[in-house]
């Protein structure tokens, strides 16, 4: 004999033909099977309604007690809600403090002249990735002055971006009571901190990477005050290389206007050009990151230093990176002969006058007029000392490719070659 379960018939006994006639009169017959039969009886009945009922019953007793659990925290809950906060206030100084006294953290001053003046500063999180105290430390000036706007330049890699996010942090951690990263700081209040830092994309609205910072742009110079500072990384990148140049000009000269905002800023670029704006605009400043030179390797000093940088170095940054060496050959070709077809001297008189230039001389502040379209790179490799156009390129011009043979076109292409 043996006790079974299925979910047709519930708990039962099942009795094999040969022992069936031993079978208590008073089991109650269930199923008749070809070498067996199964039988329930009241008292296991009786016990499977109290096994399966378990659970439901079991369901019940947990939701009686939620009920009294949530009705006894609900009629508490203002104390509760108090204490928790105590507790995340208490949490988040606990751990500023803890922060401040392992990482040498000093206590900023906070001013209502609006400078940020900051000495030695550091970036806290990029410090702390960076083993055996290598980090290099860097002063920060800005004030409402003659150092509204910071144009900082150097290459890629060299740090411009970690020291422009350091100060944007220090600033922050000063103003929610925090000590800051930094042997000296003197921090003005600041109504917001904006910043234009990083490529993204936002492809599934149909926005390209360029679109995407025109936009964070736009927001900026709508809502920055005079008490904002601005953290603008490479702006007019994602364009051509003279529009990109005339928006960040452009931007620039309405940050500096004080009528319009005025914004202490920080300014990266590798538009070279900018750093023509000291001088001639009231509160900017040149900066760029100290490079050492080895050959032709660099090695970068990660210093802020006063004065622009002359030049990128980004074919030795793609020496770094394991970019070929044909390819860099070929890359240093192609820069000297720009250079020498002056590029950057086009570029310069492109952008034209200062805002300021501009309204004294009577003419619009706005420079479309100026800019007489994109200049040709390949300008650069089409035409001899003498401004002649090379034979190869004349025959290129006049051949008709359409009526050609692939024979003769193998053939007018090897003597191309030949003659080159």
């Amino acid at each position: 004999m043996k006790i079974k379960f299925n979910r047709v018939f519930g708990y039962y006994f099942e009795v094999t033909n040969s022992f069936k006639e031993m079978v208590p009169e008073h089991w109650i017959r269930k199923q008749t099977l070809v070498n067996a039969e199964r039988f329930t009886t009241p008292e296991l009945k009786e016990l499977e309604d109290t096994i399966l009922g378990a659970e439901d019953r079991l369901f019940a007793l947990e939701y009686q007690l939620f009920h009294e659990v949530r009705d006894r925290v609900a009629a508490e809950v203002t104390r509760i809600q108090r204490t928790a906060k105590a507790i995340a206030v208490i949490d988040v100084l606990a751990s500023l403090a803890y922060v401040a006294e392992h990482n040498r953290y000093v206590r900023p001053e906070i001013s209502d002249k609006g400078g940020i003046h900051i000495a030695d500063g550091r970036h806290p999180v990029v410090e702390k990735m960076i083993s055996g105290d290598l980090f290099v430390a860097n002063d920060t000036h800005l004030d409402n002055g003659e150092q509204r706007i910071g144009i900082i330049t150097g290459p890629n890699m060299a740090g411009k971006s970690t020291y422009m996010r350091q100060t944007a942090l220090i600033v922050l951690m000063a103003q929610i009571g925090s000590f800051v990263p930094a042997r000296e700081a003197q921090i003005g209040l600041t109504d917001r901190i904006f910043t234009r830092v990083g490529a993204s994309d936002d492809l599934a609205s149909g926005q390209s990477t360029f679109m995407v910072e025109m936009n964070e742009v736009a927001n900026i110079l709508r809502n920055a005050t005079k008490n904002s500072l601005l953290i603008l990384d490479e702006i007019g990148r994602g364009t051509s290389t003279f529009d990109g140049l005339a928006i960040a000009w452009a931007v620039i000269e309405h940050v500096a206007n004080t009528k319009l905002i005025g914004a202490k800023t920080l300014f990266a670029t590798h538009y070279h050009e900018l750093t023509e704006l000291e001088g001639k605009l009231a509160g900017v400043k040149n900066y760029c990151i100290a490079v050492k030179e080895q050959g032709d390797d660099i090695v970068f000093l990660r210093k802020i230093i006063r004065g622009g940088a002359d030049k990128s170095y980004g074919i030795q940054v793609a020496r770094l990176a394991g970019v070929p060496e044909p390819v860099l050959a070929r890359a240093k070709e192609i820069v000297a002969a720009l250079v020498g077809n002056d590029l950057a001297g086009k570029a310069r008189q492109i952008a034209g006058q200062t805002r300021e230039d501009a309204q004294k001389a009577g003419k619009p502040a706005a420079r479309q007029e100026q800019i007489q379209g994109q200049i040709s790179l390949f300008d650069t490799f089409s035409a001899d000392a003498e401004g002649a156009e090379h034979p190869v390129i004349t025959k290129l011009r006049n051949c008709s490719v359409t009526t050609m043979t692939p024979m003769e076109a193998m053939n007018f292409l090897y003597q191309l070659q030949q003659e080159l």
